[in-house]
C-alpha cells in the first residue's frame, strides 16, 4: 500500500512539472538578454614591449636608483650597487625590500646568476623574491647545478617545484612574471583562504595557480599566521652576487 501511495505521488508530482519544463525549453532569448555593458573596463596602455611597465604600474626600479626600497636590517637606505641599469646583491649587508606594502598583484622582475660560477646546489647564485614578505619565489642558477626540487629557480622555496626547469645560462637575464594572490584572514586572525600564485618564469608556466601552505620555512611544516593585507617586497641576499633590473609591479 505504501508502495502504492508513493508512486501516485511521483506520478503527481511529474505532471505539475510538466508544464514548467515545457515553458523553459520554449524560451527564446534574444542576445542582448545575456549581456551586460557596465562596468566598463579602464583602459591601461600596454607598454611598447611586453616587459616594459603597463600605464597602471608601479614601477619599483627603472634602472636609475633604489629609493623605493630599505634595508631589512636597519630601515635605512639599501647598500646594495646601482650601475649600468641594475643592481646588485652586495653580500652581507642584509636583504631589502619596498618601502611599499602589496597584497593581490602583478609583478615583473629580471635577474641574472653570477658569471663568476662558485659553489653548487644551494650555494650556487642563491637569492629570493619574498613575496609579501612571507612567501619565497626561488632565485638560483639551476641552469646547470643540481639541488633539490622544490628549491631550484622557479620553485615555491620548499613547498612547490617548477613545472619545468626554464633557467638560462649564467650572465643571461632571466624574467618571472607573477600572478600573486594573497591569504585572506578573517576578524578573529583565522584564515579564510590561502594564497595562490601564477608564475611565469622566461614566458614559460612554472607554477599554475598554486596553493600556497603557509610562509616560507627553511626548516619545518609552514603554518598560517595573521598578517595585513598588503605587505613589502622582499629580496634576499644570500651571499650570492645576483643582479636585478626592470621591476614593476600592478596592484590586482
Amino acid at each position: 500500500m505504501k508502495q502504492i501511495i508513493k508512486n501516485s505521488l511521483f506520478v503527481i508530482a511529474l505532471f505539475a512539472a510538466l508544464p514548467l519544463l515545457a515553458q523553459q525549453k520554449d524560451i527564446k532569448l534574444p542576445p542582448e538578454a545575456t549581456e551586460f555593458w557596465e562596468p566598463v573596463p579602464k583602459k591601461v596602455t600596454p607598454g611598447a614591449q611586453n616587459h616594459q611597465p603597463p600605464s597602471d604600474a608601479i614601477v619599483l626600479f627603472d634602472g636609475n636608483n633604489l629609493n623605493n626600497f630599505v634595508s631589512d636590517r636597519t630601515g635605512g637606505f639599501p647598500e646594495w650597487k646601482v650601475e649600468n641599469g641594475a643592481f646588485t646583491v652586495t653580500p652581507r649587508t642584509g636583504d631589502i625590500r619596498t618601502k611599499q606594502g602589496f597584497g593581490d598583484m602583478q609583478l615583473h622582475i629580471e635577474w641574472t646568476a653570477p658569471t663568476v660560477i662558485k659553489g653548487e646546489g644551494q650555494g650556487r647564485g642563491n637569492s629570493g623574491i619574498f613575496l609579501m614578505s612571507h612567501y619565497e619565489l626561488q632565485v638560483l642558477d639551476s641552469h646547470e647545478s643540481r639541488t633539490y626540487s622544490n628549491g631550484q629557480a622557479g620553485s615555491i622555496y620548499k613547498q612547490h617545484p617548477p613545472l619545468v626547469n626554464a633557467m638560462k645560462a649564467p650572465g643571461e637575464w632571466n624574467t618571472y612574471d607573477v600572478i600573486f594572490t594573497a591569504p585572506k584572514f578573517n576578524a578573529d586572525g583565522m584564515l579564510v583562504s590561502p594564497a595562490r600564485v601564477t608564475v611565469f618564469h622566461n614566458g614559460i608556466l612554472v607554477q599554475n595557480n598554486m596553493e600556497l601552505k603557509g610562509p616560507t620555512e627553511y626548516i619545518g611544516i609552514p603554518n598560517y599566521k595573521a598578517h595585513p593585507a598588503e605587505m613589502p617586497i622582499k629580496l634576499q641576499d644570500h651571499g650570492d652576487l645576483v643582479t636585478y633590473r626592470n621591476i614593476w609591479v600592478r596592484k590586482l
